[in-house]
């Protein structure tokens, strides 16, 4: 009996192997990715536009470019560090809380894991048996109620610090493109015009690939991605020549 259950066991892990899942799960790496890009991409373009519309010469729009460039990096990847700092230690106050309830009220946590397993469907015949075998096993117990009870994940030990160096760096790739321009041409309404260009096109190509990876419709997402810059750009550029006026 118990080499056919090793069998079954055995089998049921084959078949896994050969069947690779083909749904995309959009990664905290790639979440942090596209939050860097896309603020890079937006935020320094619409400063670049606004001092172009105060007639600002192409060297200061440039310099301010670049110290907001540097300026949010920092703010944009302190903020990822704090969100996963706050995520992993509300992990760890749960996990605690769920620990010492499993050892003071065993019986509550046991009907809980009744609960879970009949919202699926579970008769009470069924689900009896795995309530006993996560009875005896205390580490699975608690690994079950923080995953079905709580939907909690353990995280990274290192993912705050790799999620502010992620965004980061995302955020000075994408607010390089806008002022790449202001780099090579002298004349700012030169490379307000090139900047613009060179812009909309890595918001169009950014905004595609961010909705093929996160499973909503690429081209739907390159437009939105593309407005949402033009818009921003537009403003501050119609606010400084408002102004100036």
């Amino acid at each position: 009996m118990a080499e056919n259950g090793h069998v079954d066991l055995e089998k049921q892990r084959l078949l896994l192997q050969d069947h690779g899942e083909k749904h995309f799960m959009s990664s905290e790496v790639v979440r942090d990715i596209i939050i860097g890009v896309s603020d890079g991409l937006t935020v320094p373009f619409a400063l670049a536009a606004g001092l172009s519309g105060a007639q600002v010469k192409s060297g200061i729009i440039l310099i301010a470019g670049i110290a907001e460039v540097v300026a949010g990096a920092i703010s944009m990847g302190l903020g990822g560090y704090l969100a996963a700092k706050s995520e992993a230690d509300h992990y760890a106050r749960e996990l605690k809380r769920e620990q010492e309830e499993i050892v003071n009220v065993p019986d509550i946590e046991a009907a809980e894991i009744a609960e879970i397993l009949s919202q699926y469907g579970v008769e009470p015949h069924e689900y009896e048996p795995v309530v006993n075998a996560l009875s005896r096993n205390p580490q699975a117990w608690l690994d079950f109620m923080m995953k079905f009870e709580l939907g909690l994940e353990e995280p990274d030990p290192l993912r705050a610090l790799w999620s502010a160096i992620t965004i980061a760096l995302s955020y000075v790739a994408g607010g390089t493109v806008p002022l790449s321009p202001y780099m090579i041409l002298p004349v700012a309404q030169d490379a307000l015009i090139a900047s613009v260009v060179v812009t909309i096109i890595a918001l169009l190509v950014f905004g595609f690939i961010k909705g093929y990876f996160t499973g909503n419709r690429p081209f739907k997402s390159a437009f939105q991605t593309a407005l949402i810059g033009a818009v921003a750009s537009a403003a501050a550029f119609s606010i400084a020549k408002l102004f100036r006026e």
